[in-house]
């Protein structure tokens, strides 16, 4: 091939290559944008179904305003909460609304509004117990309410589950309590009396459950 022959080829690819920019540039960009967002669909919905299952098998939960609370702050509640055998999670609250559907918890959806933080357990007094002892230490935790199974808990039902003794020694106080005269009941923990009397029976539900 002569020079110009040459010169020709050249300039011929340099104008091939300056003529894609228009279409591939964007279709490349559209594939990676789509792609993208497959990805971070497929994050959100295992995201919601890990906490679904969470949901499915806790027996309480916390639910928490944690407003400004540092990483080493965040950190040192979850260590704690799975110290005592829970987990402490912050969630985007669309997607834990959307993964407390089809469980016992879906009566918590109206807790979850501005940020938010979660603590569940099998055990239902040691998780409100850590939540609870933590707020009282650092006001940028809130607790905002919580549910023990079906049982809705406003912030104070929370205080007052996490003053009661674990669900083995509470089983045998139950059995107590209920020989006991109703002037004795309601002098043994410091709580109002609607609030304790649906603590005592969602336990003693989950007690002949098991």
């Amino acid at each position: 091939m002569n020079f110009w022959g040459r010169v020709s080829r050249i300039f011929g690819l340099s104008l091939e290559v300056q003529s894609q920019p228009a279409w591939a540039a964007t279709s490349r960009a559209a594939m990676a944008k789509g792609a993208e967002k497959t990805v971070q669909r497929t994050e959100k919905e295992d995201l919601v179904a890990s906490l679904n299952r969470a949901f499915q098998e806790a027996a309480a939960v916390v639910v928490t305003r944690q407003s400004g609370l540092t990483v080493a702050e965040i950190g040192d509640l979850r260590r704690k909460v799975r110290a005592a055998g829970g987990r402490f999670k912050v969630a985007k609250n669309r997607l834990a609304r959307r993964a407390l559907s089809g469980t016992r918890y879906e009566g918590l959806a109206e807790l979850f509004k501005g940020p938010t933080a979660i603590a569940f357990s099998s055990d239902p007094v040691s998780v409100a117990k850590v939540a609870v002892d933590f707020s009282k230490l650092n006001e940028k935790l809130v607790i905002t309410g919580g549910a023990l199974g079906a049982q809705v808990l406003d912030s104070n039902g929370v205080k007052a589950l996490a003053s009661l003794p674990s669900l083995d020694a509470l089983r045998g106080k139950i059995v107590g309590l209920l020989k006991a005269p109703a002037t004795k009941i309601a002098g043994v923990v410091q709580a109002p009396a609607a609030q304790l009397a649906r603590v005592l029976q969602a336990f003693a539900q989950k007690g002949e459950a098991a």
